[in-house]
This record gives structure tokens, sequence and C-alpha cells, in this order.
């Protein structure tokens, strides 16, 4: 597989490279958001507030279904009254009791490690909450749980797909007073999403498109993606997370201060300092990419700078992204939409199909048999 460029303009080439239609699903995000809030409304979340006042709220889930509960923590901040939670397990921490929410996320509603904790949630009496397919046994479950169930469509790509269970757990937040939802949040999330999804169309040449842009900039390197803030940091991971799912592609995600006590040493390492995807070791590898939040503690705002002057010195290529709006939901869908559709076009550059993911297909295959 090699990196053509030139591939990014040609639109015959974008679409029969693409026939599982991811481009089509990451420009569905807003669409994804205002149906996301239409399936919490009929279904009922609000109905959490009614006696609940938990004392944790634990998400469950895999993949972006687990990426919906660290979006929801982020959203949440430091300012709530409670801790939010992300596992990616199969079995709950020995502290969840009845006095908490657990949080059940699957698109299938089949995944094994969710379906897992949701029952083991059940046994304990916590409150549950789940989101899925209609009459999956993640369904099944909720149901003789007497569990609030929010159904959602599945002709989708699920991990295209994360505003769609992301919106019902902030509208269930929001519901509970653990997070901050005025009433036209989610409309101007899905309008920051349009725009964005407007920017990055296929149509659109690469030296204006961000997305495409972005893509150039990572191809034949090894990403390593930093965020500045909560919110910047799971963006930060999503877009990790989109490399190496839809390209194949090695890429390391962390969240400063954090990353420079640990990862700031590739500065200085062998992949920055020449070109494995080259006879010209000339090149480099390592490309930093920072993303970088409006609302940064004013620390981290300057081991931020002094993170890119020590990258420029030692001549490793840099990206910097900035968030836009003022909610942290805005924000991240800000960073997200960007960082869902580099990851594609980076895939289509290399000649990959961004919906096919043979080796996670054949692991689960493995592990079933």
């Amino acid at each position: 597989m090699t990196w053509e460029p030139e591939r990014l303009d040609d639109q015959r080439h974008l679409s029969e490279g693409d026939p599982g239609g991811m481009l089509l699903a990451v420009a569905a995000s807003a669409a994804q958001v205002r149906t996301g809030l239409r399936c919490a409304v009929e279904s009922g979340v609000d109905r959490l507030a009614g006696d609940l006042r938990p004392r944790a709220v634990v998400v469950t889930g895999m993949g972006s279904s687990a990426l919906a509960g660290d979006m929801l923590a982020a959203v949440c901040g430091n300012s709530a009254p409670l801790p939010v939670v992300t596992l990616r397990s199969y079995q709950l921490p020995g502290w969840v009791g009845a006095t908490d929410l657990v949080v059940a996320i699957s698109w299938s509603g089949e995944t094994e490690e969710t379906l897992s904790v949701a029952a083991e949630a059940v046994r304990r009496g916590c409150a549950l909450l789940a989101l899925g397919a209609p009459g999956s046994p993640l369904e099944a479950l909720a149901t003789q749980a007497g569990a609030v169930y929010v159904p959602l469509p599945v002709a989708g790509r699920d991990r295209a797909d994360l505003w769609l269970v992301t919106i019902p757990l902030v509208v269930a937040a929001a519901a509970l007073g653990l997070a901050r939802a005025d009433e036209g949040l989610y409309e101007r999330v899905a309008e920051m999403l349009e725009g964005i999804s407007h920017r990055c169309r296929p149509s659109s040449e690469s030296f204006i498109n961000p997305g495409k842009s972005l893509a150039l900039d990572l191809a034949e390197s090894v990403p390593v993606i930093w965020g500045s803030s909560r919110p910047a940091a799971v963006a930060a991971y999503r877009l990790a997370c989109r490399l190496n799912t839809d390209a194949g592609y090695p890429a390391i995600s962390g969240e400063l201060p954090e990353a420079a006590h640990n990862q700031v040493a590739v500065l200085d390492g062998p992949l920055a300092g020449r070109d494995i995807f080259s006879d010209d070791d000339t090149g480099r590898t390592v490309r930093l990419v920072v993303l970088r939040d409006t609302e940064e503690h004013p620390r981290v705002a300057e081991t931020r700078e002094a993170v890119l002057r020590l990258a420029q010195d030692r001549g490793v290529p840099v990206s910097e992204l900035a968030a836009e709006g003022a909610h942290p939901l805005e924000r991240m869908a800000s960073l997200v939409g960007l960082a869902d559709y580099a990851a594609t076009y980076l895939a289509l550059g290399y000649g990959i199909d961004p919906t096919t993911v043979a080796p996670i297909a054949e692991l689960k295959s493995r592990i079933t048999q």
C-alpha cells in the first residue's frame, strides 16, 4: 500500500474506494445528533431524574460506545457532583452498587463485554440505562430489569455513529443535573458538524479542505496526538482510534500535562530522526499533533507552548488544531468532526477501504471458536 495524495482529489477513486460509504456516514454526523436527541426524548430518559440521585455514573461499552462515556465525562467536567467513569471490561468494579447508575451501550445490542457488565449491574441492584439495537439481547435484559432503554437505528456503521450514542447520554446527564445543556445546544452542535461536512466534502480540493489537509500532514508519519484539556484529549483519542481502524495506521494519543512526563521523550527518539517509510533517512516520521482547547489550565497552556517550541527545535513537524465553541460538547464536535474526515481520507489516500476492518473480525471469530 503506497500513499498517493492525488487520490484525495480523484472523485472516482473516492467513490469506488469507499464502497461501504464511510464518507457518507461521517457526513451524517449532524443528522445523528438530531436523531439521538429524538430517540432520547421518545424513550423517556428524563424519567431517570424522578427518584434517582446516583452516587456515581458508570458507562460501559467498547469502541465508540465507550468513547461516548469519555465524552460524557468531559461534558460533565470537574464541576460534576459525582464521578463519571468509563468501563471497558467484562466486570464491574467492586465498589459499584445499588446507589449507582450503570449506562450500558452496545450498537448491536450483542457486545459480549457490555452484556456481561449490564447483567452484573442488574444482579447488584444498580439503576440501569441501556442503549442499542431494537429487539436485541441488551433490550431484553433492560426490559426484564424495568430499565430505561433507548433503541437506536442500526443502518449505519457503529464507529461512525458516535454522536447517535453520545447525545442520549448528555440528555440523561442534563436531566440528572450533572451537565448543563441549554435548549439550543444540540442544534448548535449539529450545525457545527454540518459546517465541517461542507468544508470537508469530497468535491472540495485538498488545498482548501481541512480534512484532506490534515490527512496529507499525517501521511507517512507516526502521529503523536495530544489534547490540552479533557475534551481535547477525548478528540485526540478519537483521532488515534479512527486512524487505527479506518486506515490500519499507527498512532498514539495523550493528554497534557501527563504526556509531557512520558510521551514527550519520543521527540528525541529514533523515529523522530529517520523516515521508516523511505530509503532516504533525512526525513522524519514522528509528527506531533496538538489539539488545543479554548479552556485550558494556565499551566497546561504554558506546557503546550513549551512542547511546541521543543518539537520545532528538533525539526519534528507539528500540526496544531484549535477547538471552537463555548460548550464542551461543541468544542469536541469541532475537533472530532475534523478527525473523522481526516482518518477516512488518509485511508483512501493509501487505497484502503475505510469501512472494512479484517483483523477485528478475524479476532472475534477466533475468540468465539
